[in-house]
């Protein structure tokens, strides 16, 4: 007979819209225990299994702290509850917690007041308030929850709702799997899992039960803006279908690394709660922040071949994306095909078509350079040293949109490279060569196509590396220091060490642009010294520039960039990944449009 031997969850902390799985044990008939699902559509030996979702009520609803999710909230700011749009924002666990956070919180009001209009009274009355409530800075904190709320009066239907001793149980789910929804926020959750006989469907023996810890609402970091930046008014501007403001002709393009689930150990990011690093959570987290930032190219790296077929590309494709990947050339963490990470670009089907499509395998080239250059007695240790399983996907797409439409028989064509260069910060000969062979590559393709090209990606490598003054000089100072890691000879002679595509670092544009109104405060987060950010990727050990958005300057004009993140404000979530966002690096964003042909 079919039963259960346990029930567990991976997380016990329900997120709003983050779905829950349990985990359940169940000893089948021949006495063999398995985790597959035995539904009531394919019963075993006249059996199935019965899964049910309850949500735990109480007379009073408890409210969650906006700054700890997993703390009940004690406070409340007095200025953000009488306005709906601040209302989420407005509950605090202690007062040190309200304190602690002030410096960001007060950002809050100041916003509020600012976009409130030109209502008189309401002004009066919101400057009131805001001084009320500032005055939280000198310890005069907001009322308690106690004496705001009174209890909640639900209607609970009859048919779903069971009490037990002084709760009720309301019935949400009938599935295996639950969502989590803004009702059930500040609430527990109890999962209950029964044997059932497939002919009567009554019930045997006494159910499994697991209950969660209280549902928390979903993290949600203030939206990053889009910051003009070449000193021009847009012309000729429109909504899109999304009903994003878009100048005509121009088009955007993302990068982000998004940390793949193996590579997201407990033990690397111990400073991040367990279920905001659980994958469940991050990857919700994760395709939200990507589809709202409504780019028309997405370039991702670190992502898992099962994730991207699972979950990324049908996922994006109800956005109107399609997808391209290429995963790694081995199992290098786990050995399985399925957990591997690759590389995958999305292209908005509205806005470009599929042309052509590359795959670059550096192990391949590393091969084909041991035969060539390497003596016989050393191409082992050779290959030991260049074989990475780094890959580039390259895809060549055709325009539909704005001033590239076809009139004199030409297409608008864009290449978008996608890259991850090898992480491992002593190979420093491995990774300008990786950076050399990609180049030598998109050379053939521009020459053979006069074609606008963009380099994405994760290059590990930081701003002034040798690697990237090849992307951005097209050469290497044969003095540079990175140049005497070459034991295998593969960077001689130097002078080879060249391209002749004109790229341009996107973000360099937030310095090289006529000062403007705002733009300011977005230099403060550059390094002037090799105008690139001052960090793309932010742990509790590093924090630099690893990601890029190179592209050539003699096609393309850069219109806009995604607003870079403050230190300050991560860190107070000790580094990335964190609740809010979801990734170790930061996504970049650019708005590009094509210049009049000039033959290179």
């Amino acid at each position: 007979m079919l039963s259960v031997i346990r029930v567990h969850l991976p997380s016990e902390i329900p997120i709003v819209g983050c779905e829950l799985t349990p985990y359940v044990l169940v000893r089948r008939p021949d006495k063999s225990a398995a985790t597959e699902d035995v539904p009531e559509s394919s019963p075993l030996e006249g059996y199935f299994l019965r899964y049910r979702w309850f949500r735990v009520q109480s007379d009073k609803k408890v409210m969650i702290c906006s700054v700890h999710p997993t703390e009940q909230a004690t406070l409340q700011c007095v200025f953000c509850s009488k306005r709906p749009a601040l209302v989420s924002k407005s509950y605090h666990c202690s007062p040190k917690c309200f304190t602690d956070a002030w410096q960001h919180h007060k950002t809050l009001h100041e916003r509020a007041a600012a976009e409130n209009g030109n209502n008189e009274e309401d002004n009066n009355n919101n400057n009131n308030d805001l001084s009320r409530a500032n005055s939280a800075a000198s310890g005069v904190l907001a009322s308690t929850l106690s004496s705001l709320n009174g209890p909640p009066t639900p209607f609970y239907p009859s048919s779903i709702a069971q009490k037990n001793g002084g709760e009720t149980l309301v019935e949400v789910g009938g599935c295996k799997t639950y969502t989590p929804t803004a009702d059930d926020i500040g609430y527990v959750l109890k999962f209950e899992c029964v044997v059932a006989v497939a002919e009567s469907k009554q019930s045997v023996g006494h159910p499994s039960t697991i209950m969660t810890s209280r549902v928390i609402p979903a993290p949600s970091p203030r939206p990053r803006r889009l910051i003009p930046v070449n000193g021009a008014d847009v012309v000729g501007g429109h909504l899109d279908q999304d009903g994003r403001i878009q100048s005509a002709g121009s088009f955007t393009v993302l990068s982000y690394n998004i940390l793949s689930d193996t590579s997201a150990s407990s033990e690397l990011y111990s400073y991040c709660p367990t279920w905001a690093l659980s994958w469940p959570y991050r990857r919700q987290n994760l395709l939200r922040e990507i589809v709202a930032y409504r780019a028309d190219v997405v370039c991702l790296q670190e992502v898992q071949s099962d994730h991207f077929h699972e979950i990324f590309a049908p996922e994006l494709d109800k956005h109107g994306y399609q997808a391209l990947y290429k995963r790694k050339t081995n199992e290098v963490l786990s050995g399985s095909t399925s957990a591997v990470d690759g590389c995958a670009t999305f292209f908005r089907r509205d806005r470009f078509a599929h042309v052509k499509k590359y795959d670059v395998e550096f192990n391949k080239a590393a091969q084909s350079l041991t035969e060539a250059i390497i003596p016989p007695a050393q191409k082992r240790s050779a290959l030991n040293r260049l074989v990475k399983d780094n890959i580039a996907l390259i895809v060549v797409l055709e325009a539909k949109f704005g001033n590239h439409q076809p009139t004199d028989g030409k297409r608008q064509l864009i290449c978008v490279a996608n890259t991850h260069v090898n992480v491992q910060q002593e190979l420093k000969d491995v990774k300008l060569w990786q950076v050399h062979t990609l180049l030598k590559g998109l050379e053939k393709i521009a020459a053979s196509a006069d074609i606008p090209m963009l380099v994405c990606g994760d290059f590990n490598t930081l701003p002034g590396s040798a690697p990237h003054s090849l992307l951005v000089y097209g050469k290497v100072d044969p003095q540079h220091p990175d140049l005497l890691v070459d034991p295998l000879g593969i960077l001689r002679p130097q002078t080879k060490l060249t391209h002749q595509l004109p790229l341009v670092s996107a973000y360099s544009s937030f310095v090289r642009s006529v000062m403007g109104i705002g733009l300011e405060q977005h230099r403060r987060k550059m390094d002037l010294n090799t105008n690139e950010p001052l960090f793309t990727n932010c742990t509790r050990d590093f924090i630099g520039t690893h990601d890029y958005i190179f592209y050539t300057a003699d096609t393309l004009m850069v219109e806009s960039l995604l607003e870079l993140l403050d230190e300050d404000g991560l860190r107070k979530d000790t580094a990335l990944p964190s609740p809010e966002w979801s990734s170790s690096h930061i996504a970049l964003l650019a708005e590009f449009r094509c210049m009049p042909r000039t033959r290179r």
